[in-house]
């Protein structure tokens, strides 16, 4: 598989860098984890066609996670002219924030007649599922969203890859990034807790039982973007790894 990192940011941009959005191609299928305010743009700049996401994972609802889909959805309906389905992926509540954002934003959007199906899917924390030939599962995390927050366990082509979401430390994520071959991971500060976000050095402390093959950190505050990466891969917008 090969993971393209689509936007790394915190909500406000901090470095310049665009919203969370992770693009995972391989064995046929493309899919994204989250879905940010900015993702099309960062689709258009490093080469990721639209359709050819089939799936998209989402950790959360806050719309540096989410926010991007009325803007994928309305794309494929109007200048990718896609037909193939497209999967929504969340934790439960998207269901109704998706058509809602999707009408604030754009109204009359949600209800627009599409070439293509768009099929919404809830997931609840310890019911494991597969979609689209990926198995998820989906651990509970502490950020309030207006709907409940995870960790993404993700299983495809032999390979596994972990996303805390944005989150402060719990336990649970523990087995969520356990053996992971990639496990992507906030890390908001360096060592300042803020709540409901994840530090570098309660996440390096928890490492040893956590093991991930390798350990990429995201969503950085000013502070993190400028701290040595040491022990970690640092996220940037476009930066390519393969699984």
């Amino acid at each position: 598989m090969r993971l393209t990192v689509l936007g790394c940011g915190d909500a406000f941009g901090s470095g310049g860098r665009l919203h969370t959005c992770f693009h995972v191609a391989g064995d046929g299928t493309g899919f994204l984890i989250d879905c940010g305010a900015s993702a099309l743009i960062a689709m258009r700049r490093f080469g990721v066609d639209p359709n050819g996401i089939d799936t998209v994972f989402l950790t959360h609802l806050h719309g540096d996670h989410f926010g991007g889909l009325p803007w994928l959805i309305l794309d494929g309906q109007l200048v990718s002219r896609r037909t193939a389905p497209l999967t929504i992926v969340g934790p439960p509540g998207i269901r109704e924030r998706l058509p809602a954002a999707m009408e604030v934003l754009f109204p009359g959007s949600s209800t627009a007649e599409r070439a293509f199906a768009v099929e919404v899917r809830e997931i609840a924390a310890g019911e494991p599922a597969t979609v689209g030939g990926v198995g998820v599962e989906a651990f509970a995390v502490e950020h309030p969203s207006g709907a409940p927050a995870h960790a993404l366990r993700l299983a495809h082509a032999g390979r596994v890859l972990t996303y805390t979401g944005d989150t402060q430390w719990v336990d649970a994520l523990i087995p969520a990034g356990r053996g992971a071959d990639l496990m992507i991971a906030e890390g908001y500060t360096v060592a300042r807790p803020v709540r409901f976000h994840l530090d570098w050095a309660t996440l390096n402390r928890n490492l040893p039982e956590i093991a991930p093959r390798r350990l990429m950190l995201t969503h950085m505050s000013p502070e993190m973007i400028a701290h040595p990466a040491d022990g970690y891969i640092a996220a940037e917008d476009g930066l390519v790894l393969e699984l």
